[in-house]
């Protein structure tokens, strides 16, 4: 079946054998060693030493995990402040957990080490201790240390450092898509650790005597908004401020632009091509105050043009990236409830939307482009992906999704509309399958010295790729179908 196969494939091997980063923490930690609270550091060292081990968990009486101590703990609170030893271990462990569940996957500890510049994630199951997870468990399937990355780009202390790590996120994503990692989980390691880099640049950049009192958020747009970045990927951003009182938009705006252009140049200078639609921070039309966004979104809203809402898509896909969240948040939170009663604006979002069509063909299994440097290939951006995200971010404007996310927005709108759950993994499972194609294709373009794009001749696939990318194009087709009957848009069978 071609379900099933795209499942497969979609999961990034065609093998039996599960992939090293999809399988379930269930079946990877180890059995965990504990103490209670009131244990002695001494005892705890001892027990440490005894089992030749770099922490311990601290739990209750009823093997709740109540805390962990690592030896990062030992040097930073116990040798370097010189307690005494007879102390409880309570008085000097870390308290802020990471827990997942068993059925976790390995790759959902391993982003949230990255995200949290974390050695060890506590395996919970119904509020008891399991066992643990440790960076070194899943540096064994991966062969790569991405905490140690994280932290390196974390504790980056000048733009040439931060080159290099950018150089190393790329070779490290290329070095998971050959391993088979998946597509959902790969664009989310690319897309957190390019966060992570571009968290550090912003915090070079910003100098505080160059600030004062303004409040802002650099905001991320387009696949980093989505969290769908591919190895070729531009940048896309903006900022939102609040001007302090007795300032106006146009002074901070001032303040801010040439900062926002050392970002940019940065980033370009990391392996972020500058966006050629201008679509930055440094454009003033995209340094805006809260006031200004809202007035830009309702301008879209209320009485934009199909064609600018066309070019404005993008800006719906807002995340905050650094600084105070709260004033994205604030905005999400306006623009849902300005959005999800217009029905003329989403009824034009949906137009829209439904224009770009499934690269289908009549005589044959695909419609290429006929003539130029393009013959006989398909974009799989814009004619593959673009189909699943303008889908996906309309139903989440209808349903009031906060989420930017593709998957998350076509899930959690799927549940609000009560679609049929197996519908809706087909459409993502499609989605990305041709993400995985995408990455597949620039990584080979990447290795023959080639400029990484999107175009791929779908005839130079083998015969069950061409058959599950067939498939593929169906879903969206189906998703597009789903579309056009909720907005009664004609012309769309």
């Amino acid at each position: 079946m071609a379900d099933k196969a795209m499942a497969l494939e979609t999961r990034g091997t065609c093998a039996a054998e599960t992939p090293p980063m999809d399988r379930l923490l269930s079946t990877l930690v180890r059995e965990p060693v504990t103490c209670l609270p009131d244990a002695s550091i001494a005892s705890v060292l001892q027990t440490m030493h005894r089992y030749a081990i770099g922490s311990i968990v601290v739990v209750d009486q009823e093997q709740r995990p109540i805390g962990i101590f690592t030896l990062h703990d030992l040097l930073s609170r116990v040798a370097l402040p010189q307690r005494n030893l007879t102390e409880p271990i309570a008085q000097v462990m870390t308290r802020d957990l990471t827990t997942l569940p068993p059925k976790a996957t390995a790759y959902e500890a391993a982003l949230a080490m990255v995200r949290h510049g974390i050695r060890h994630v506590l395996v919970v199951d119904s509020g008891r201790l399991i066992g643990v997870i440790s960076e070194k468990d899943l540096f064994s399937l991966q062969r790569v240390s991405m905490r140690q990355l994280s932290q390196d780009i974390k504790n980056a202390d000048s733009l040439e450092s931060l080159k290099q790590f950018s150089a190393e996120v790329r070779t490290l994503a290329q070095s998971m898509l050959v391993q088979g990692v998946a597509a959902e989980q790969l664009t989310q390691f690319i897309a957190s650790l390019n966060d992570l880099l571009t968290q550090r640049l912003i915090d070079l950049e910003f100098r505080q005597e160059e600030l004062g009192a303004i409040r802002l958020c650099w905001l991320a747009l387009g696949s980093e908004g989505r969290l769908e970045q591919t190895l070729s990927t531009d940048q896309d951003n903006g900022i939102i401020f609040e001007p302090p009182a007795g300032t106006t938009p146009e002074a901070v705006r001032e303040r801010l632009l040439p900062i926002a252009k050392r970002i940019n140049l940065a980033l370009d200078a990391c392996g972020f091509p500058l966006c050629k639609g201008d679509i930055m921070a440094s454009n003033p039309q995209w340094c805006l105050s809260a006031a200004e966004w809202r007035a830009k979104f309702a301008a879209w809203i209320d009485s934009g043009s199909p064609e600018a809402l066309l070019h404005g898509s993008i800006f719906f896909d807002f995340r905050p990236l650094h600084g105070e969240s709260r004033l994205a948040a604030e905005l999400r939170a306006w623009l849902m409830s300005r959005v999800c009663t217009n029905r003329r604006f989403l009824h034009q979002m949906a137009e829209n939307a439904l224009r770009n069509r499934p690269p289908l063909g009549f005589f044959r299994d695909f419609a290429l482009d006929g003539s130029g440097e393009h013959r006989d290939t398909i974009d799989l951006k814009l004619n593959g992906a673009t189909l699943f995200v303008d889908a996906a971010r309309i139903l989440s404007l209808q349903t009031g999704v906060p989420a930017t996310n593709t998957a998350q927005r076509l899930r959690l709108s799927a549940d609000k509309m009560g679609i049929d759950r197996d519908e809706v993994e087909s459409w993502i499972e499609a989605f990305y399958f041709i993400q995985r194609l995408r990455l597949r294709n620039q990584h080979q373009q990447n290795l023959h010295g080639k400029p990484m794009g999107n175009r791929i001749n779908p005839y130079a696939l083998n015969r069950l790729e061409r058959h599950i990318l067939k498939e593929a194009f169906r879903q969206a087709k189906a998703l597009q179908a789903r579309l056009a009957l909720d907005y009664q848009v004609a012309g769309s069978g």
